[in-house]
């Protein structure tokens, strides 16, 4: 009994001690484990909404996308977003994994590159950079398991009219302190933390206590359409404007709160380095734009224009970057551009119409050419545009703005040039040159202005190199502005504009259908007969239909011959396309020999000659049997005084002699129908060869 009483202590005593050491090394591997934690941060956390000024984190999967942000080369302004800053650098790829992150001093300026598949973006300054490394601990370096982001408490501050809250709180991403709506803010003029509470259960969802949730609701206090408006708020300084006021009651929520408190931080306290909002006080620019900040943030309206600059009477359409790319803050730059370009046109009835299109992943109509009628409305609703985000699909929306805006409905006046203005961030994510080149042919006059073009070492990313030469309407430099950066876009309004308005240098309103003298050499010989020359003047009549016939566009002229020539009409002699038709079915049949040189030679001097310098010069000649003289000659010295020759025989018409008369390659210039009343099978082909032979003139 001793020796059973004696082994169940001991067993009992072992029992305890394997019990007690199990525990202990529970205890120290969960202990281990709590300070091995490594929170997660999710893709568009950016650093400078994390407090802390060194810490280990861990990226998901999947944050290279353009719209997470990264400024800098090696080291990031601190609103870059942090897991797509360490994909540029290297540290990791889009698989995600952990990185090491150090805050650092700000920097006069920071230099975009494309690395690792990412494209980042150059920016003149900012006042806090961080590092990227690989996720490996310093060593005596304490990192903390859950991080801190910049929040605010619920006391608020009356700003002017308008109830702006404030404070120096920063809470840990898991705080419950609840959080003061908007509503409750305009409700009480001199609120305190304590009147201004909310009911958590009726207005904003609180956060819980998990770290998981919190992160949640860290990110979406950060959405950007509320933030956004709030920094505009920002960059226009203190001012409690109505338009300010009601900005401000559009943005309800956390959103709202959070920026517009650490706004009112960024004067006073130390914490304003962590934040990610840039706040510009009057008469401090933060960038060197050029303006100082009362000129360029509260730019004077324009007073309304009734007729507009009536020297400058264009159709004009923008194309504005609405991508990801461009970033808030560039939108923002880019709508101010595009209001001061509206104000330095002088928008009227009588003088330039400007309509908005917004491209990303598709292109939507802002407002179109009738929408406004004086640059102080125009400038006002720039200024209301929200961003699509999206890729850079300029050949799609080129191609949208050629079938849709240019509408006699949307407000095309049809006698103003047809002008395109594409403002595009870097190069567009699509192909431009075919889009292009149907635009230019509908007689659309496409300029561009890039923006931080790309560097030698970005090229290979760029779908369609060279791709504003292949769009504009000449390559010579005058349809093209680059700006090295969106910071000095304020520069190119003035040059933008003159050439805008320079008509006279708008070449692509130059169309095969609107620019050429057109003169129709008819053979009115005796083997023609009555009927057959009928059949031509049907004939002549269609062809003449097809194009635009005024004194300004494509002007018509014609001439009948047999041994003798008679000039039926000149080119000033009608200017409506009506006037034309008329007078061609007027023309009688004369009848008679056929001496085609000399009907070249007199067409040269009676029509030809009389032609406008900035006008194509076009010979049609039709005829039924060879001449009786030498037509080789006279063609010849009209193609050397620049007239392009068509020649349509039938019947017995000469091969030799029609090639002889038609402009090179004869094959595009000559025709031959066995049959009169066939004759109308060449008409569309006739007018397809004038027009493919326009538009492909050297665009230098």
């Amino acid at each position: 009994a001793f020796l059973t009483m004696k082994a169940t202590v001991i067993a009992t005593f072992f029992g305890v001690f394997l019990t007690c050491t199990y525990t202990a090394k529970e205890a120290t591997k969960k202990t281990k484990k709590a300070k091995l934690y490594v929170p997660q941060i999710d893709c568009d956390v950016k650093a400078g909404k994390i407090i802390n000024p060194e810490f280990i984190a861990k990226c998901p999967p999947g944050c290279q996308d353009v719209k997470y942000r990264v400024y800098g080369t090696d080291i990031y302004a601190s609103f870059s977003s942090v897991c797509n800053a360490a994909i540029h650098s290297g540290v990791i790829d889009n698989t995600g994994g952990k990185i090491l992150v150090q805050k650092v001093a700000g920097h006069s300026g920071y230099r975009g590159s494309f690395s690792n598949g990412v494209r980042s973006l150059s920016l003149p300054r900012w006042r806090e950079s961080f590092l990227v490394s690989e996720g490996k601990p310093r060593k005596g370096v304490t990192y903390p398991s859950t991080l801190e982001y910049s929040s605010s408490k619920s006391a608020a501050v009356k700003s002017g009219n308008v109830n702006i809250p404030t404070g120096d709180a920063i809470s840990k991403e898991h705080q419950t302190t609840p959080v003061m709506t908007l509503a409750t803010q305009m409700a009480t003029t001199t609120p305190t933390p304590t009147t201004t509470m909310t009911n958590p259960s009726t207005t904003v969802p609180q956060p819980t206590t998990t770290p998981a949730t919190a992160r949640t609701t860290a990110a979406a206090a950060k959405t950007r359409p509320g933030l956004e408006r709030v920094r505009d708020m920002a960059f226009r300084g203190t001012s409690n404007s109505a338009s300010n006021r009601s900005i401000l009651r559009h943005n309800t929520g956390i959103q709202y709160q959070e920026a517009l408190s650490t706004f009112q931080r960024a004067a006073s306290s130390p914490a304003h380095l962590a934040m990610e909002i840039d706040p510009w006080k009057p008469g401090l620019s933060l960038f060197d734009t050029g303006f100082s900040s009362k000129e360029e943030l509260n730019p004077k309206p324009l007073e309304s224009i009734s007729q507009g600059n009536q020297n400058c009477k264009v159709d004009l359409s923008f194309l504005m970057d609405g991508s990801w790319s461009i970033g808030k803050r560039r939108f923002q730059l880019q709508k101010r551009f595009l209001g001061n370009v509206a104000q330095a046109l002088g928008i009227g009835s009588a003088g330039p119409l400007m309509g908005i299109v917004q491209y990303g992943d598709d292109p939507s109509t802002e407002f179109n050419l009738k929408t406004y009628a004086n640059s102080k409305d125009l400038r006002n609703a720039i200024e209301k545009i929200q961003q699509k985000g999206g890729l850079s699909n300029v050949g799609k929306a080129l191609s949208f703005v050629n079938k849709n805006f240019f509408l006699d409905a949307n407000g095309n006046r049809g006698g103003a040039p047809n002008v395109v203005v594409v403002v595009v961030d870097g190069w567009p994510t699509d192909r431009v040159e075919e889009a292009s080149r149907l635009a230019r042919e509908s007689g659309i006059n496409i300029f561009f202005v890039t923006v931080e073009a790309a560097a030698q070492s970005e090229k290979q990313n760029v779908i369609e190199l060279n791709f504003v030469d292949k769009a504009v309407c000449r390559t010579s430099g005058f349809y093209s502005i680059n700006v090295p950066s969106w910071f000095s876009l304020h520069k190119v309004v003035q040059p933008l504009v003159k050439r805008v308005c320079d008509t006279d240098q708008l070449a692509c309103s130059k169309t095969c259908l609107n620019s050429a003298d057109i003169g129709f050499v008819i053979d009115g010989s005796s083997s023609v007969g009555t009927g057959n020359f009928r059949m031509v003047l049907q004939f002549v009549a269609n062809i003449s239909k097809e194009f635009e016939i005024s004194d300004t566009d494509t002007r018509i002229g014609a001439v009948q011959y047999t041994y003798e020539q008679r000039l039926e009409f000149s080119f000033d002699k009608y200017s409506t396309k009506q006037d034309v038709l008329n007078a061609i079915k007027r023309i009688s049949y004369w009848s008679g020999g056929t001496s085609t040189g000399a009907a070249i030679s007199y067409a040269s001097e009676q029509l030809f000659s009389k032609s406008k310098p900035n006008k194509r010069k076009i010979m049609i000649l039709i005829t039924d049997g060879r001449s009786y003289d030498d037509v080789s000659m006279p063609a010849m010295a009209a193609h050397q005084n620049g007239v392009i020759a068509y020649s349509i025989g039938v019947a017995w018409a000469a091969p030799d002699e029609l090639e002889a008369i038609a402009s090179e390659p004869t094959k595009e210039h000559s025709f031959f129908v066995d049959e009169f009343d066939h004759l109308y099978r060449y008409v569309n082909q006739l007018i397809q060869n004038i027009c493919t032979e326009f538009n492909s003139q050297p665009r230098n």
